[in-house]
């Protein structure tokens, strides 16, 4: 009777599976973190390709027979195919060695899209450099470019970052296998900047909250600036406005983008008012959809033009518009 080698594999595996974690730990935390990196002999790490060991052990072969039969047209051909494998083992490791990598700042990205790192890769020999891809480490997912003699050229390396907050930059792999494919050249690179990932916005999110009524001096100063029967500014549109109130331009604009958002002229007695986004009116129980549904509020005030503030966790940002207002907004709810 044979046993069953499936719980051994996978006892195997839960124990490799650890090992394979601390060694990567290891290694990375030899590497310094840095956005510029110089690709040196100390550096760069060479092994054979699967393609490699079944040449060497055709190679081997083809030794063995010549041996045997005396083959002199069989060693010329094994020592032929060794030199070529030599050279180009010579031609693979040349390819990464003394070439520059420079990551550019990357910019804040929502959590599960997609955030792109522009790479830049200098090459300062006379001499093109064929076949050389990043990568996120372990992902897969490579993107591949030639650099020019003497010029530069840029790689665009994709990531999905799941959770909103501050993270860094992942470990990125930068490999060849130019020319012949029987030797993979790599190294590791651990950048040292971060990456703001601002929170999902709902998808279908409910209108804006209602305004709130200023406090009594800022009202009273609302009230002085602004004489009756005059606008100033703008807000989102309520159902009941009337029709003359309602800024048309902004609507064919808002209509051209895809959106069917209204913005009415504000009146005196909307001046005395102010829209606040708050936690507490976002009337969901769990903590990630609140802040979820205050990101689409905000990229919804921003979209409509109206001033706005924030308030979340005993954390205030004062009304204002702009996109360095909606940044700060943003960066909140990422960071609460």
């Amino acid at each position: 009777m044979t046993a069953d080698p499936a719980p051994a594999r996978g006892w195997l595996a839960a124990r490799g599976a650890p090992l394979r974690t601390r060694i990567d730990r290891w290694f990375l935390s030899r590497r310094p973190p840095s956005d510029t990196l110089e690709l040196t002999q100390r550096n760069v790490y060479i092994v054979p390709t699967t393609a490699g060991w079944m040449l060497a052990a055709t190679l081997l072969l083809l030794l063995v027979a010549s041996i045997n039969y005396q083959l002199n047209l069989g060693y010329l051909l094994t020592f032929l195919l060794a030199g070529s494998v030599a050279a180009g083992m010579h031609v693979c490791h040349g390819t990464l060695r003394g070439l520059s990598l420079h990551l550019m700042a990357p910019e804040p990205r929502y959590a599960g899209a997609a955030a792109v790192f522009r790479l830049v890769l200098d090459n300062a020999r006379r001499s093109t450099r064929y076949g050389i891809g990043l990568a996120v480490h372990r992902s897969g997912q490579w993107a591949w470019c030639d650099v020019p003699a003497q010029g530069s050229a840029t790689v665009e390396v994709a990531f999905r970052p799941e959770r909103r907050g501050l993270h860094a930059v992942p470990t990125l792999t930068v490999e060849t296998r130019f020319p012949l494919g029987t030797f993979r050249v790599w190294s590791i690179w651990r950048p040292a900047s971060t990456m703001l990932v601002y929170p999902a916005p709902e998808a279908h999110p409910p209108p804006l909250p209602p305004a709130e009524p200023l406090a009594g001096q800022a009202a009273s100063v609302a009230l002085r600036t602004h004489p009756a029967g005059e606008y100033d500014g703008v807000r989102a549109y309520r159902r009941g406005d009337p029709l003359k109130l309602v800024v048309w331009k902004r609507a064919a604009q808002a209509q051209a983008a895809g959106s069917d958002d209204l913005v009415s002229r504000d009146t005196q007695q909307a001046q005395r008012q102010e829209l606040w986004l708050d936690a507490q009116l976002a009337g969901l129980a769990d903590a990630e959809g609140r802040i979820s549904r205050l990101c689409a509020w905000v990229l919804m005030a921003d979209r409509l033009g109206v001033d706005y503030g924030l308030r979340i966790a005993g954390r205030t940002v004062a009304p204002a518009q702009g996109e360095a207002h909606k940044r700060q907004c943003l960066e909140t709810l990422a960071l609460c």
